[in-house]
């Protein structure tokens, strides 16, 4: 059941709260889905979620716990005992386990893992947590349905019921040999329409998608995406099964990934959120401002050595914010559409293949803008040189701005940095200063002054 968030309905449980009826707390969430709680969860004030929290059953609050507020699981776990978080990670699965006991500090993991009496549980939680956390090994779960190759099919049903009960959802049956190595999967069609006395080695599919525990999140994400499954198995370097990513995992990397890329992209350089101190703030925001200051100096010097043609000239300076603003925004175009397609695997073929089409496209472009803008000050000025010298900058700050900011995140992204980092202020700035260079060296040129 879903559960709408009103002023009238957040009131309602902080008077259930504030008189302690537990009863009629505990039937309002009732049925209601651990999402819908962790949202109201994170409109209540710490106390009053810290007290809701206590109330649910250890099933409902550990799910809770995954879908509220960073800051609000960190507060909750801070107030909870060893004993108390203990419980809650017994009832999740192994990677949700593993992330919670992750983010607590090195004296509370000892405690907490001390209090898991599921020996098993906690020996796979352990060995999640020796992988880093953007790798498949840090994603996966270790809770999976597997059959042996050399099973019979009424054999396998029966072992597939035991596993079964640890899995919270089957996405697919993986096949394994004697000592474990993935040989495929299992179609449950096949499986339903084979004789008992059937070998799984007879009925399997052996081609199957998999990743090693030390692959990258992204490229995991983007198996998942390409091959468009629900599920992914994971193998070790012997090619040993030893878990499983579901989607629900990637949608949070892809997530995770889109808000990094959106920072760098304006120009942040730390993972920060709203309600973070000023001074973390200001760490992300400043090295990019910075750089924007240094480029709005370089400008400035640029325009000084320019000095003797503004004065005979007047005309071009009332252009130079034209000039400045399409270098940047035709660079940031063309820089975004690379990130995309290199983010999505998107992007094939040769580097030169590559600026010879943005400098087509750019051209183009360039030659459209250029005709109006030629129009305009032909109009406006009535002077034919100055209008002919204005377009021709402005269609060569076009393509160089449509170079850079194609090269430059295909460059990064070679050299194995973030190619995200390229567009926003980087972008911007740089091409705010050839933009303005070429811009002034043509008219020079063309005008003679």
């Amino acid at each position: 059941m879903a559960i709408e968030i009103t002023k009238e309905l957040l009131k309602n449980v902080s008077n259930l709260i504030a008189n302690q009826k537990d009863t009629a707390l505990s039937d309002l969430f009732t049925d209601v889905h651990h999402a819908d709680i962790a949202e109201v969860l994170d409109e209540l004030s710490f106390d009053e979620a810290l007290y809701i929290i206590r109330l649910l059953d250890s099933e409902t609050t550990s799910e809770v716990l995954m879908d509220v507020d960073d800051d609000v699981r960190e507060k909750i776990l801070e107030q909870l005992s060893a004993k108390e978080i203990a419980e809650e990670i017994e009832e999740l699965d192994t990677d949700d386990a593993a992330d919670v006991i992750a983010e607590l500090p090195e004296e509370r993991k000892e405690a907490v893992m001390q209090q898991i009496e599921d020996e098993e549980h906690a020996k796979e939680i352990v060995e999640l947590l020796r992988f880093d956390e953007n790798s498949a090994g840090g994603l996966m779960a270790k809770e999976l349905v597997k059959v042996n190759e050399n099973w019979s099919v009424l054999g396998c049903v029966t072992r597939m019921r035991a596993q079964a009960t640890e899995v919270t959802r089957v996405h697919s049956i993986y096949v394994v040999d004697d000592s474990g190595k993935l040989k495929g999967r299992l179609s449950l069609k096949d499986l339903l329409m084979a004789s008992t006395k059937s070998k799984i080695a007879d009925i399997y599919i052996p081609r199957v998608d998999f990743v090693n525990v030390h692959d990258s999140a992204e490229d995991v994400a983007n198996k998942m995406r390409k091959y468009d499954l629900e599920a992914i198995p994971v193998v070790d370097e012997l090619g040993i099964l030893v878990g499983r990513i579901t989607i629900d995992d990637i949608v949070d990397v892809i997530k995770e990934e889109a808000d990094k890329d959106y920072q760098l992209a304006a120009g942040i350089t730390q993972d920060v959120e709203a309600d973070d101190t000023i001074l973390e703030l200001t760490r992300a925001r400043l090295p990019w401002l910075f750089l924007g200051l240094i480029g709005g100096i370089g400008a400035f010097l640029i325009m000084g050595g320019f000095e003797d043609s503004f004065k005979e000239n007047a005309v071009l300076f009332f252009f130079t914010p034209l000039i400045a603003a399409m270098a940047g925004n035709v660079g940031v175009q063309s820089s975004a559409i690379i990130v995309q397609g290199l983010a999505n695997d998107d992007v094939k073929g040769s580097i030169n293949k590559r600026l010879i089409k943005e400098m087509l496209l750019a051209t183009l472009n360039g030659i459209a803008l250029a005709i109006v803008l030629f129009i305009f000050i032909w109009f406006y000025n009535n002077d034919l040189q100055t209008s002919f010298a204005v377009s021709v900058s402005l269609v060569v700050v076009i393509i160089v701005a449509g170079l850079i900011g194609t090269f430059i995140p295909l460059f990064l992204d070679k050299r194995g940095i973030d190619p995200a980092i390229a567009t926003g202020p980087f972008i911007t700035t740089s091409n705010d200063i050839f933009g303005i260079l070429i811009y002034f060296t043509i008219a020079k040129l063309i005008l003679g002054v």
